[in-house]
């Protein structure tokens, strides 16, 4: 078996970024920028009023009074002078007139026809944007994932068609004799298919797309019919069928179509039988049948796996760090990934943490990281973990 580190790292030099490709701004959202953004335009393109009321010259007191020359509203600009003892009704988001140095808010003054007088105690304030205030023609977005705020962003730098890397194609393929799908009437000794769905939520919200292929059988040739029907995908993930027994003919029937393995089985648990390689071209992933070691093995593998196909500078898993609220005995030599649930008071890992069971996993918002070999830990102390 090898470290749960060394087979990430093993995964993570399967996966290479993908090609980029333009899509409109109105589709870029969720996508991964390729190339950094450079802004067309400063924003604002102009001086633009803050609030709405009077754009006027000077330093005005209390008492002073300016006649009402003319109107600027957005996207219609005043166009003439602006002279002592003169103002320009002015809305919010308005360009500031030549000439103007301040905006007087509209509740500082009281008006009379075209006159206006500024009230005591008005407001200092400018209230004028300056040209350029948010940013600058030439300034630049980073690549990143695209989310609501970037396209506002975006869109407001004058740019309308965006560089993204190609969503991966990921195959989803469960297998064995024992799974039906939900709907179906399952035999006595049959189960329903559930990682598959949880996995296809978890590749879509990463960037990619899912490809659900139908559950390959324990056969030879039905898992060799559905293998091929994979090797177009950008990666093939099958669930189940990847340990050692007379029913895994996952790892038998890829090599047999040209499978290069990277390794298979890792100290970790849940999910000691992962395997992964690369068929035919394409990165391949084996992970674990049962529901929850899959779910794990999931976060702790395949999002990595599209993180780096979509050009992410540091796939790997995150680790953040929370005060454990209990007592944890020492761990053994495999590294552990407890379902835990955070809270106000830090972590706290559920009492059963068999890797079947789908309803512990489902009240879980991290997994508590074990080390292998980590000696016993009093509560209080920090500890790695990831959300989920």
């Amino acid at each position: 078996m090898i470290s749960v580190e060394d087979a990430l790292a093993r995964c993570l030099a399967l996966a290479k970024p993908l090609p980029t490709e333009t899509v409109a701004l109105r589709h870029a959202a969720g996508r991964r920028m390729a190339t950094p953004a450079i802004a067309r335009r400063d924003q604002p393109p102009f001086a633009a009023s803050a609030m709405d009321g009077y754009a006027v010259a000077g330093d005005p007191v209390a008492g002073d009074r300016f006649a009402v020359v003319g109107e600027a509203g957005a996207g219609h600009a005043y166009h003439g002078g602006l002279s002592t003892g003169q103002a320009i009704r002015i809305f919010t988001g308005a360009p500031v007139p030549k000439g103007a140095t301040r905006v007087v808010i509209q509740e500082d003054v009281d008006r009379a026809g075209d006159t206006i007088t500024i009230r005591p105690n008005a407001d200092a304030g400018p209230h004028i944007r300056p040209a350029g205030q948010d940013f600058r023609a030439g300034d630049r977005l980073s690549p990143r994932l695209l989310r609501a705020n970037d396209l506002a962003l975006l869109a407001a730098m004058n740019i309308a068609t965006v560089p993204v890397t190609r969503r991966p194609v990921v195959a989803l393929i469960a297998t064995g004799d024992e799974l039906v799908m939900p709907g179906e009437d399952p035999a006595p000794d049959q189960i329903i298919a559930s990682n598959t769905f949880a996995l296809a939520a978890m590749v879509e919200a990463a960037g990619a797309e899912a490809r659900l292929l139908p559950i390959a059988r324990d056969s030879e040739a039905e898992l060799l019919a559905v293998l091929e029907m994979a090797v177009d995908a950008d990666l093939i993930v099958t669930i189940g069928g990847a340990s050692v027994g007379d029913h895994d003919l996952v790892g038998r029937v890829a090599e047999s179509m040209g499978l290069d393995r990277a390794f298979y089985k890792i100290a970790m648990r849940p999910g000691k039988p992962l395997m992964a390689g690369r068929l035919r071209g394409v990165p391949m992933l084996g992970l674990p049948g049962n529901p929850v070691s899959s779910i794990v093995c999931g976060h702790l593998f395949l999002l990595p796996m599209l993180r780096a196909m979509l050009g992410h500078d540091d796939p790997a898993p995150q680790p953040r760090q929370a005060a454990v609220t209990v007592d944890l005995p020492a761990n053994g030599p495999r590294s552990h990934y407890m379902r835990a649930r955070l809270s106000s008071e830090g972590i706290t890992p559920f009492a059963r943490q068999d890797s079947a069971l789908l309803s512990i996993l489902t009240e879980a918002d991290a997994l508590l990281i074990r080390p292998a070999h980590d000696g016993p830990i009093p509560a209080g102390t920090t500890v790695p973990y990831l959300p989920i």
